[in-house]
């Protein structure tokens, strides 16, 4: 049996599917399973044992493949079951061309006829979406396809060169177990709106060393060097630091989270990430509906201001970003505290 899964488009939201993927290998255990992918995703996979093979679909970069090349590729394949996590109707099209039997996902962007299994998403009484976690959505696909329910326990894993890579960084700071590492996560691909201050996550950082005896690492993605080397600048303080200078990877982000005392973020894909690996987490929430990115994981706070403009969904703010403004270091310092404090009893416990 040949199964082709569409995977979604964002970091997050890949990692929130790992539970209807794991399910899928599960239920189809003799299966050649084949992941269909934007290649900066892929990364959230590696190590995992649920996919034979990765399929780039990508229109730019060294591994570029349109979607007509991949429909081919899979016609040839000839596969029994796609299952759609993303909505798009490409998604949709590049299935149906490459005739794959059952075509499982939900009926949005006029794809219906495209698809064999249509689910419907949930809307209000005036007809407009209802936001809902997109996790739950992805377990009814995979439901869908036969599988028992998936649950909700996120799952990743690490290589070894990644984390030969995290071991390096954790000596050149000098971290140690007993005073725990902070991680702090500045960025959001999703837009400026998703972002807190920098001099708000540099109060934050010097908080954590002079009360609490934190350490405190900075993280980054490629784009993003420069907001974490402010950060680092502005806390000055010896035991704060950013990877803003190593060579980064989606790997090495999640050997470093894997190892890490607890997460501060914004609503951005290391959020899920931490989550996966049972690292505590406090995200700070501007534009976004929480419902949407919800995850039922236990060891989680979220924290957002209720302003007259939002939730807006917005990418960029147009007026004056006071939903993340508003946000004050000392209320994240104060949920940070609650969760470490929290933490103690169960690390003694264990």
């Amino acid at each position: 049996m040949n199964i082709v899964l569409f995977l979604p488009n964002w970091i997050g939201d890949a990692v929130m599917a790992t539970p209807a993927i794991r399910a899928v290998r599960a239920h189809f255990p003799e299966a050649h399973i084949s992941g269909i992918c934007k290649p900066y995703v892929a990364g959230v996979f590696e190590g995992a044992p649920w996919l034979d093979e990765m399929v780039f679909l990508d229109r730019r970069g060294p591994w570029a493949q349109c979607w007509p090349a991949v429909a081919w590729r899979l016609r040839k394949e000839r596969a029994d079951l796609a299952v759609l996590f993303p909505n798009s109707f490409r998604s949709a099209l590049v299935a149906r061309l490459a005739g794959c039997q059952r075509r499982i996902g939900f009926r949005r962007y006029l794809r219906g006829w495209l698809l064999t299994d249509r689910l419907e998403p949930l809307r209000d009484e005036r007809g407009a979406l209802r936001p809902t976690p997109i996790l739950d959505d992805y377990n009814k696909l995979a439901e869908a396809a036969g599988c028992p329910p998936p649950g909700y326990r996120m799952e990743l894993f690490t290589t070894p060169p990644d984390e030969e890579a995290a071991d390096r960084i954790w000596e050149e700071c000098r971290f140690t177990e007993t005073a725990g590492v902070i991680a702090l996560n500045p960025g959001a691909a999703f837009g400026a709106a998703k972002c807190w201050p920098a001099d708000s996550f540099a109060r934050l950082a010097q908080e954590l060393t002079d009360r609490r005896g934190c350490q405190v690492l900075v993280l980054c993605g490629p784009g993003e060097r420069d907001i974490a080397r402010q950060i680092a600048r502005l806390a000055a303080r010896r035991n704060v630091h950013t990877v803003a200078d190593k060579p980064l990877s989606l790997g090495l982000t999640k050997a470093l989270l894997r190892r890490s005392t607890l997460l501060v973020t914004t609503d951005s894909g290391p959020r899920h990430v931490a989550a996966a690996f049972d690292r505590p987490v406090v995200t700070l929430f501007g534009p976004t509906h929480i419902a949407w990115t919800a995850t039922h994981y236990p060891k989680a706070v979220h924290l957002q201001k209720q302003v007259p403009c939002g939730p807006c969904q917005l990418r960029v703010c147009p007026l004056d970003h006071r939903c993340m403004r508003e946000l004050t270091p000392v209320e994240v310092l104060v949920a940070v505290e609650q969760m470490l404090d929290r933490a103690v009893p169960e690390r003694k416990a264990s």
